[in-house]
């Protein structure tokens, strides 16, 4: 499967449990900073991220309501936990734990964004994840167009957390670590 100038290669990387990668961007999703395990894992070197969107690395099979959650979560100012599928630059993937939070300057107002991502518990991946993100990308996908499909999976989402009684980040804390 081709995706932007990268065809997916269906290779997962994996890192190991002690590895961080760490990532910081500005309000409008740019890279500010990564660090070496970042780069190691991404494949990318500095000088290709610094300035570019963050979505780079975007997997096509993460699904974009997720994405759209996350960003609403984090204008709130508040921090969100979830699994996310990153796409390696030559075009292999690999799941992290990502722990996404707002950086504030002295007075409180939102400056960028800071996420830390460690090694995911495989077990949730399988048995929870990858349903919920195929069901969700099959909403996406079925709609007449991708911001309708992006509305309507971002709605299955929520339906899913108020059944629960809960948030996003509760949720995924729920299915186990």
């Amino acid at each position: 499967m081709l995706y932007g100038d990268t065809q997916l290669t269906g290779v997962e990387r994996i890192f190991n449990k002690s590895d961080i990668i760490v990532s910081k961007t500005d309000l409008a999703g740019k890279v500010t900073y990564g660090n070496r395990q970042f780069y190691s894992t991404s494949g990318y070197e500095e000088h290709e991220v610094l300035g570019v969107q963050h979505n780079l690395i975007r997997h096509p099979e993460m699904p974009r309501a997720v994405f759209e959650l996350l960003w609403s979560t984090l204008k709130e100012g508040k921090e969100i936990f979830a699994y996310v599928i990153n796409r390696a630059k030559n075009g292999d993937h690999y799941w992290v734990f990502a722990h996404v939070t707002p950086s504030f300057d002295m007075s409180g107002n939102i400056t960028g964004y800071h996420s830390n991502r460690r090694v995911p518990n495989r077990k949730v991946i399988q048995e929870h994840i990858e349903p919920l993100y195929k069901k969700l990308l099959k909403i996406e996908h079925s709609a007449s167009s991708p911001k309708l499909g992006m509305q309507k999976s971002l709605q299955a989402t929520l339906d899913l957390l108020k059944q629960r009684n809960i948030e996003y980040s509760e949720f995924i804390f729920s299915l186990g670590i």
